[in-house]
């Protein structure tokens, strides 16, 4: 009986496998982790991607230990990877270098594209040709094309992750239309690969060759093949369907279907996003991207280090609760809960913005805590960084409901920052609204699970999956007075923070050359 779904999560960290039965529920899973990434020069990040495929492997064989021959059961495979990790590989598919990792900042200027005289001129106008030029820079085609000349012209394909792990399965170059997230020459609107005069193609210019084939979530890709069969002992002739990147996947699996539930991301890039039928961007030159719903897309707006500051902040300043976790045989995260809850909301007024990363738009932007005083200690300055989080996602609601004109009235939370149930209501309490906290923490991987059920026909469309596949365990609603304080703090104080300080950054910026500059 064909009752299960292999979803594969391939991330930065881990790959995740798991067993969902055809109403969400985890049958078996196994987690195999390895090492972020190989950093050869300073804020170079690679991996070789047969890591990753060595660790699917071996979570296969994870998985057969929990269900003897669970294979004959497994309906479809789904794959869902972190985005914008590119892998050059050959007509045979054999990897040509390692992977660049989405958290790579090498730069490249040189021999760059230029842009047509008007639309240079319109992004000058505009204040974006720095951010233009800086997006440019980060193009690793460009950077393999002039620093590896060979490498790029043995390429065969310039493949996702997601793209490996289809080949691997099926031999077909073949990938999700919703997998391409990145520094690609893509149509984000009309979700297929650019036109040669298109922005995408200017900025990030790959022979339409070496591209692979796209195909729309909850299609197939192609089936396992004989030799695939023998090396993960998968059924040959088993579907693989496309899903789409992680992000886009987790916010299905959290229950978002449409503009009125938004999903917040709190994990290493925090970010808050919803499925909308029509594009917009939700903050200006910042495209939609595509979601795992075929026809629709994710507006999201991203705080690029978001709850990797957690990481930061216990690696900086936690070495004591790191060493009472030890003592006392349980996580930090449950000793860092305890942090905020001794702390009033607002932080005794400290307030942080986590711009940790400069972004785009803001290249020369920095982090910053501001009200110290003689009370705060490290678990006001702990509260007040979670807060700032807060502050950040709930500006990027307020652009996703502006320039979509549309109405967030639910969120669903995943993300390992949705396991703290004091951060939960922080951000209750910020956004005002219910927050839900799913039944499982896995959302990329149930909702890969439900594009895979879709494409089965086991549910007839999206809402039915959801309705089926997607529970909630807990809600968390919002204190009207805890709302008050942290909308005057919002409005009155956090909003003008870098307007004010903009100016001394780019001083710091000119004086220090960090984040460096180039011209």
């Amino acid at each position: 009986m064909k009752d299960l779904i292999l979803s594969v999560d391939c991330g930065t960290q881990s790959l995740r496998t798991f067993l969902f039965d055809f109403a969400g529920k985890i049958s078996a899973f196994s987690k195999i982790e390895y090492e972020p990434y190989v950093s050869v020069q300073p804020g170079w990040a690679e991996q070789d991607v047969r890591v990753y495929w060595k660790a699917f492997l071996d979570a296969i064989g994870a998985l057969r230990d929990q269900i003897k021959d669970f294979e004959k059961r497994v309906a479809a495979i789904t794959v869902t990877t972190l985005s914008d990790t590119m892998v050059n590989v050959d007509k045979s598919g054999n990897p040509l270098r390692p992977a660049i990792l989405w958290l790579d900042q090498r730069k490249n200027f040189l021999n760059l594209r230029k842009r047509p005289f008007l639309m240079h001129l319109s992004h000058i106008i505009a204040g974006m040709d720095e951010p233009v030029r800086i997006l440019q820079s980060e193009s690793k085609v460009d950077w393999i094309r002039n620093n590896q000349p060979e490498i790029w012209k043995n390429t065969h394909k310039f493949l996702q992750v997601s793209g490996f792990f289809n080949f691997m399965l099926t031999g077909k170059f073949v990938d999700s239309v919703s997998s391409q997230v990145g520094h690609l020459p893509f149509d984000y609107k009309n979700r297929r690969w650019a036109t040669q005069k298109d922005i995408s193609s200017i900025l990030f210019y790959v022979e339409p060759e070496k591209l692979p084939d796209l195909v729309e979530p909850s299609q197939e890709v192609g089936k396992v093949t004989s030799q695939a069969s023998k090396i993960t002992g998968l059924l040959e002739g088993t579907p693989v369907i496309a899903s789409g990147s992680d992000k886009s996947c987790e916010a299905l699996g959290s229950g978002c279907v449409n503009s009125k539930r938004s999903n917040l991301s709190l994990g290493t890039m925090a970010s808050i996003q919803v499925i909308s039928k029509k594009y917009f961007e939700p903050v200006r030159f910042m495209p939609a991207y595509p979601a795992v719903i075929p026809g629709a897309y994710n507006p999201s707006v991203s705080v690029f280090r978001g709850f990797w500051m957690v990481t930061w902040f216990k690696n900086e300043f936690g070495f004591k609760e790191r060493l009472d976790a030890e003592r006392l045989g349980i996580f930090e995260e449950a000793l860092l809960d305890e942090m905020i809850s001794k702390v009033p909301t607002g932080s005794l007024g400290l307030i942080s913005q986590p711009y940790w990363g400069p972004g785009l738009k803001m290249p020369e932007a920095k982090g910053s805590f501001i009200g110290f005083g003689e009370i705060h200690t490290r678990s006001h300055m702990y509260r007040a960084m979670i807060e700032g989080i807060g502050y950040a996602l709930f500006e990027g609601l307020q652009h996703i409901e502006k320039n979509g004109k549309i109405k967030i009235e639910n969120i669903s939370v995943s993300g390992g920052g949705a396991k703290s149930d004091d951060v939960c209501q922080i951000m209750a309490d910020i956004f005002g609204r219910p927050v839900q906290k799913s039944e499982t923490n896995e959302a990329s991987g149930l909702g890969a699970a439900m594009v895979a059920g879709v494409g089965l026909g086991i549910y007839s469309d999206f809402g039915s999956a959801t309705a089926n596949m997607v529970r909630f365990q807990k809600e968390f609603l919002p204190d009207i007075n805890n709302n008050d304080l942290y909308q005057k703090i919002f409005r009155e104080v956090y909003l003008h923070i870098y307007p004010r300080l903009k100016k001394l950054y780019k001083n710091i910026r000119r004086i220090t050359n960090y984040p460096e500059i180039k011209r």
